[in-house]
């Protein structure tokens, strides 16, 4: 993962409407230098549109059984075929939009709420706070992601929510990091020092001037660990201990189609590629974002 710099900075509140709508105007310009920031946002936002509007677009229930049409290829009824009980894969991966957007924006919101508090505590108290934090942090990072998400998930049940819970808490360390590093940066800045030579407490240093300086490379990061939290989940999903059935979750109907691949590929290749290019679309928005918050690069996008 690269690393994300501090952005620019924002315009005041007292400076006006008109230089905020100036500097935000300025982003957007930036955000387009990006050849594939605008086809990341689009398919990103297909797939959000698909996830809210899917009891509108749907053709069919997403648990209707059709025995007699078990497994059949797609066709003008049946968009991306039915699967092994018949069900209508179109209207399945329609909500499974959904569920999958639901998982990665869900486990990124909880990890990124506890992480960055404690990463901010431990970047601004320094010496000894911060040893014993890292160290903590470190004991994390030591266990692969998605093992550690596995023991949890044993230990807690399969389940969707805890899928989610287990993701969240190894995706905490990555967020601590971060906001420690971002932190470390921020608080070495004049205004810091002026602000505690004025007498301000802590705390409100902290929430007034570091964690707006550092909220746009936090948000940076959490698009990117979206993505990355999607391919966990479904890949739990995908070992049965994620969601179960009949969820129509993009990982658990791939564990579904692995016994029909060579007869109905098409189970499989649907799901499948809707999560490629949902997370695909993360990865290439996330990239704008890059642009807009790294001035380095925005003379080679």
């Amino acid at each position: 993962m690269s690393s994300l710099p501090l952005a620019s900075t924002a315009p005041e509140p007292h400076e006006g409407g008109s230089a905020r709508r100036e500097w935000w105007r300025a982003q957007w310009t930036q955000f387009r230098r990006s050849r594939l920031a605008l086809p990341g946002l689009l398919l990103f936002s297909v797939f959000v549109l698909a996830g809210l509007f899917a009891p509108l677009i749907a053709p069919y229930s997403p648990y209707a059984n059709d025995l007699a049409n078990i497994m059949a290829t797609p066709s003008r009824e049946h968009w991306f075929g039915t699967d092994e009980l018949g069900r209508d894969i179109f209207t399945r991966v329609l909500y499974g939009a959904r569920i999958s957007l639901m998982e990665g924006v869900l486990s990124a919101a909880i990890a990124a709420a506890i992480g960055v508090p404690i990463g901010m505590l431990s970047g601004y108290a320094g010496k000894n706070v911060d040893a014993v934090i890292m160290r903590l942090i470190d004991v994390l990072l030591a266990f692969p992601g998605v093992l550690l998400a596995i023991v949890i998930v044993s230990i807690l049940g399969p389940s969707l929510a805890n899928a989610i819970l287990a993701v969240a808490i190894y995706t905490i360390p990555i967020f601590a990091r971060f906001a420690r590093g971002q932190t470390l940066a921020v608080k070495e800045e004049p205004y810091i020092e002026a602000c505690r030579a004025m007498g301000m407490s802590n705390l409100r240093i902290l929430g007034r001037h570091i964690l707006p300086n550092i909220a746009a490379t936090i948000m940076a990061l959490a698009t990117l660990r979206v993505g990355i939290n999607i391919l966990t989940c479904a890949s739990l999903s995908f070992l049965g201990l994620g969601a179960q059935a009949p969820l129509p979750e993009w990982g658990a109907m791939l564990a579904n189609s692995r016994t029909a691949l060579l007869i109905a590929p098409h189970l499989a290749i649907f799901p499948g590629l809707a999560i490629l290019l949902l997370v695909f679309g993360l990865n290439l928005f996330q990239d704008g974002l890059q642009v807009v918050l790294d001035p380095k690069s925005r003379g080679r996008t």
